[in-house]
């Protein structure tokens, strides 16, 4: 009888903490730049990361889900690292998600390993940082993703001599060295390079240099926003493209929320990414038509994309764990997911957790009288970061 009874007793015991367990908030820790040069990327996330949890209500897996968002203004790796600390310490976050910025992401992967936080990259893009700590996982895209493919099209359309110029920081390095090396080995001649600084550039003396090296094509990668805009401007105003050179990017620099303000300077533009507001896909068409519902003078852009998979990408894990976010549990139930997203079909690669993906070639046309990126390769299916570090 006393045996029934301690039996008894326990499993009420448990049935309790599981209950209190499932009661528990799921609290969710956002490290995005909100302020500074870099608050459209933030902005860009947030709104994915807000619709998504519009669409499918606050609540995973019987938890109710807190967003807690910390504004670390950009390239500043220190408040990057400061804000993760407090979101951990203070806050108690299961979580860490967001990271627009490469120096912010590599300066919290160590604080996420030694907190054992799962950490969702929804932006930064160097091909290393999943390697930075074992609770990454990225929703975004790696750089050579979409670098690396430009390389040979280069070649094979007839723009055999061609100019690079990237922003100076681990991205733009990394859009550099891979283009470089694909466009080479694909029987490429690099003309020049340059690295411009990443806040404030004075792009004059660089477009002299192109224009006085006469190649057949410029390779840019720029951060999206204010510094595409003031480049094609330069371009414009020098007659760089009147004098035959052609511009090929990567789709960061044709983003959706800044590509108004570049105008007909970017028409013709070809470049390579993960995600158009032209894809033509039934789950393209119901995120755009959702978003610009909840988000009526905004364009959804890769980064919007990005905060709402990461948001499924929780919810997802959190169904397979039943509702446990603690990292022994929520890591393996990433590896490996797959899910189709309104860029098409995605998968987090089940040993790097980097994310395979179709990369698309691109070209800036007028649609219906909006600029749009329109994909017209989509021949790089599952696509993995081809650059193993």
């Amino acid at each position: 009888m006393n045996i029934t009874r301690t039996l008894a007793a326990l499993s009420l015991g448990l049935a309790a903490a599981s209950i209190s367990q499932a009661a528990e908030p799921l609290r969710i820790g956002l490290v995005l730049p909100m302020s500074g040069p870099f608050s459209s990327y933030g902005q860009n996330i947030e709104n994915g990361v807000r619709l998504y949890l519009q669409e499918h209500g606050d609540t995973f897996a019987g938890r109710k889900v807190q967003v807690i968002l910390k504004d670390d203004t950009g390239a500043a790796p220190e408040v990057s690292r400061r804000a993760a600390q407090e979101l951990i310490v203070r806050d108690k976050v299961d979580i860490l998600a967001g990271f627009a910025m490469t120096p912010g992401a590599l300066a919290v992967a160590p604080v996420a390993t030694e907190g054992k936080v799962p950490m969702i990259v929804m932006n930064a893009g160097t091909s290393s940082l999943p390697g930075k700590s074992p609770y990454i996982v990225r929703t975004s895209a790696a750089v050579p993703q979409y670098t690396v493919p430009l390389g040979p099209w280069a070649v094979k359309n007839g723009l055999r001599k061609v100019f690079t110029v990237v922003a100076d920081f681990g991205p733009g390095h990394d859009a550099e060295r891979y283009f470089t090396q694909s466009f080479t080995e694909a029987g490429g001649q690099i003309a020049g390079a340059v690295r411009v600084p990443l806040k404030n550039p004075d792009f004059g003396p660089f477009l002299q240099r192109i224009k006085d090296a006469k190649p057949d094509a410029l390779f840019l990668f720029l951060p999206t926003g204010e510094q595409p805009v003031a480049f094609f401007k330069g371009f414009n105003e020098r007659d760089l493209g009147k004098a035959g050179i052609k511009v090929i990017a990567t789709g960061d620099l044709t983003a959706e929320d800044s590509i108004d303000a570049m105008g007909d300077h970017v028409l013709g533009v070809v470049t390579a990414h993960q995600y158009s507001e032209a894809h033509d896909s039934p789950e393209n068409k119901a995120f755009t038509q959702a978003y610009y519902k909840a988000y009526p003078n905004q364009r959804p852009n890769f980064m919007a994309v990005a905060g709402y998979d990461g948001m499924h990408l929780i919810n997802a894990a959190l169904e397979k764990t039943k509702g446990d976010a603690s990292a022994a549990k929520f890591m393996p139930a990433v590896r490996g997911m797959s899910f189709v997203s309104a860029r098409g079909p995605i998968t987090i690669d089940p040993e790097t957790r980097d994310i395979n993906q179709t990369i698309y070639i691109r070209k800036v046309e007028r649609v219906a009288g909006k600029l749009q990126n329109v994909e017209f390769d989509d021949s790089l299916k599952d696509y993995k970061n081809p650059i193993k570090e």
